[in-house]
Order: C-alpha cells, then structure tokens, then sequence
C-alpha cells in the first residue's frame, strides 16, 4: 500500500504546511480569521450524523409533515425533551458542506430483520434529502460532493452503521452500495457474526475469514470501511487486508481517553501508510477522561445502592441524587475535542485527520459544540494553536475528500474483478 507522505500530500494539494507544535498560539481574533477562511474554502465534511435515527424513533419515518429547515421545537414531541442537534440553519451555521448521513439501525440477532430496517433508513434519508432540493444534494462520489459545495449545497452521503445490517451476505452488501451506502461501519456495540466490536466480549479475535472477504469486497465496490465500533484486532486485521484507504467515521485517541470505541497508538501509527483518517467525535465521554472516570465511579454508586436497596427503587434515586449533587460531571469543552486531534496529528500527521461530530446521537457535545454550530467555534480553537488555514482545511474536507477519491480509484482499478461469492453460516434465528 503506498504511503501518504505529509510532503507528498502538502505539494500534491499545493498547500505549504506550518506545525501547531511549534508556533505561537495566535492571537483569539486572529485565529477567529483563519478558522473562518479555512472553513469558507473548505467547509466541513462531517463523517457521521444520526438524523435519520431521530427521524425512525420520533415519527416513525413518517416525513411528509417533518420540518428540517428547524428543528428547535422538537423536544415538545420527546419523552425527555430532548431537542435535536441538527437542522439546514444550523448545518449553515456551523459551515458544513458535506454530511454523512448513518443509516444505522440497532443490533439484531435476527440479521433479516436488520436488513430490512436499513432498507427502511436508506429511503427515509434519501427521501428527506429530496424534500430539501435547495440545501441538500445527494452524493455518492467524491466529485459529486464538491460540485454541491460549489453550488452551496451540503452534499449528503449515506453511511451503514453495523455490519449486522448486510445479514452476513455480500450479495446484500452490494445492492446497499447500488442503493447509495458509501461507507460501512463493520459492528456496532455488539460483535456480528464475523467481527469484534470494541465493547462486546471477543469471540473471533478480529474478523473471520469472511469479515476480510467483507473488507475486500467494500474495496472492490469503492466502499469505505470505517473501523470505529471495531476492537482493536479487527482495525488491526482490516488494515492488513484493506487495499484502499480505511476511515474511523467518529472516534477519538484513546491515548487521550481510555475509551475503547477510540483508537490505540498501535493503529494510528498505521495509519499514514494506509492513508485513512479518523474523523474525531465530539461525544464527551469519549473525549474527557475526567469525564469517563466520573462515569465509572457513578456506575459503580449505582450498583451498590441497587444492591444495597433491593425492591426499595426510591432510596436509590434519593441516594444517587445526593451523589450526584456532591459529584457534578466534569464539564467537557472544545479544547477537550482539540486535545485529541493534536495527538493524532503527533502520531499520524495532520493528513489523518477529519471531523465526525456524532450530532443526534448523543445528548449533548462539549459546551460550545452542543450542536452542529459549533464547528467554527473548534476550528478557531485549533487555529489559537498554531493550525495553519492550510492545515485546518485538510482537517475540515480535503483530507475526507482525498480519501473518497482513493477508494474510487482503487475500485476502478477493480473493475474487472468478479464479486467475491464467500458465503457464511446464517446466526441461528432466535426461538
């Protein structure tokens, strides 16, 4: 697999680049500037947005009435209240350009039933995608998504959340790609039948045999794999496999968070000779390590007093509130976001980095990213310290872009190549 040389990718995209690690941190409106002009030449390309979960838990998919221009008065329809992180306003707001749209639907042990429901999730996303003509634009290639930045719409990409939602087929992975699905992510918070995720116990040690024959056959169809989700062995064993470039669609540094749904040094270090990104998430407790020690102490609280007060639930929550009142969740910020693109761009470079917020699929992001607006708001963040416009722009899109392009030209490349016809053993249908 070639290796993407930073000097390589600098004059290839006639960018000349200027380390953060050893500039001074600009001055706040100064960096405001820069942050401003990156993101006016090249607007965010967001890697993952759970829109279309919203859409199937809060009106079932039933869209003809659903207003997306804004939706900041959704939380009267929500059990919580909740409102969502996402509309064409403030997609605008936070100068985003191209959005991939997760198609995802939960694990389900009966894969047919998982099937279905993508199929469900394509149509209602490009359904909700041809409602708006005049801010979105369908894409399916890297060309396509800058023609709709160009014309100043915001390019909208499916990508697949769970490899549970191919029923162990190929044969049903290449119709969701012939339907519009350009990136797969390989499980969800559960193992499939054929790969690892990062919070299930491991079963197969990374991918199966037929988990590399799906890894060979996205890169056949021009599909990118994204190994957030996945443990460790599987982004180890796919990086072995993968003959294009892999993507992490929204995942942090566990060097900087512990969390295992963020990526080991181990695998960033691979990175710049695979050429893939990780697209950096925004969700707090994959961010803040405070964070997520203050997490697990609460957990542990929880457990003692359920076990302490069995049958009594409202000792429990009385307890858990004074708990919780003399142990406030450490807040989660921007500089908390940028701490683990710095570390990134210090084990991998700044050519394998990108930007996947997880809106709408979480409660909140950092206090000032609480929602799509905020990207600016980072990028200035990472222009305070010493990110040049050039580099901010690689890290907004045209490192994404440049990734596309390599997965089209790998299967292009392909093009003579029959499909794999590995089969596997369908998981028992539960009784």
């Amino acid at each position: 697999m070639q290796r993407f040389a930073p000097s390589r990718l600098a004059l290839a995209a006639g960018l000349v680049l200027a380390s953060p690690l050893a500039a001074q941190d600009a001055p706040a409106d100064a960096a405001t500037a820069v942050a401003n002009a990156a993101l006016e030449a090249a607007p965010i390309f967001d890697g993952h947005n759970d829109v279309p979960n919203q859409l199937r838990a809060r009106v079932a998919n039933q869209i003809n009435a659903f207003d997306f221009e804004d939706t900041s008065h959704t939380g009267a329809a929500h059990p919580q209240g909740a409102v969502m992180q996402t509309d064409l306003a403030r997609l605008k707001q936070g100068k985003v350009g191209a959005q991939f749209w997760s198609v995802y639907v939960p694990s389900n042990p009966d894969e047919d039933e998982a099937v279905r429901e993508v199929i469900e999730q394509i149509d209602v996303t490009r359904r909700l995608i041809a409602r708006y003509p005049e801010g979105l634009r369908f894409a399916e290639t890297a060309d396509q998504v800058e023609r709709a930045m160009a014309e100043g719409k915001i390019a909208s990409l499916l990508g697949m959340e769970g490899g549970h939602s191919i029923g162990s087929s190929l044969g049903v992975l290449r119709q969701l790609h012939a339907l519009g699905a350009r990136y797969m992510t390989l499980t969800h918070n559960s193992n499939t039948p054929w790969a690892d995720a990062a919070t299930d116990t491991p079963v197969h040690g990374g991918l199966t045999e037929f988990g590399k024959d799906v890894v060979r056959e996205m890169n056949r169809l021009g599909m990118l794999v994204d190994l957030s989700h996945v443990s460790e062995d599987t982004m180890l064993d796919a990086l072995d496999v993968a003959k294009a470039p892999v993507i992490f669609s929204h995942s942090g540094a566990r060097a900087v968070n512990g969390h295992p749904r963020n990526v080991p040094d181990s695998v960033l270090k691979r990175l710049p000779e695979n050429g893939g990104i990780v697209m950096v998430v925004a969700l707090p407790g994959f961010l803040n390590e405070e964070r997520r020690q203050w997490f697990a102490r609460r957990s542990a609280e929880e457990a003692r007093l359920k076990a302490l007060w069995q049958g009594q639930p409202s000792k429990v929550t009385e307890a858990m509130a004074a708990w919780d009142k003399a142990s406030p969740e450490p807040a989660t910020t921007i500089k908390h976001m940028a701490d683990h693109i710095d570390h990134i761009r210090a084990v991998a470079g700044v050519e394998s980095i990108g930007i996947g917020g997880d809106f709408d699929g979480m409660p909140s992001g950092p206090v000032g990213f609480e929602d799509v607006r905020g990207y600016p708001l980072l990028f200035a963040e990472l222009a305070q310290r010493g990110y040049s416009q050039a580099e901010l722009e690689m890290i907004a899109s045209r490192n994404a872009l440049r990734v596309m392009r390599a997965a089209e030209a790998y299967a292009a490349s392909m093009a003579g190549e029959a499909p794999i016809e590995t089969l596997i053993s369908p998981p028992a249908k539960p009784k």
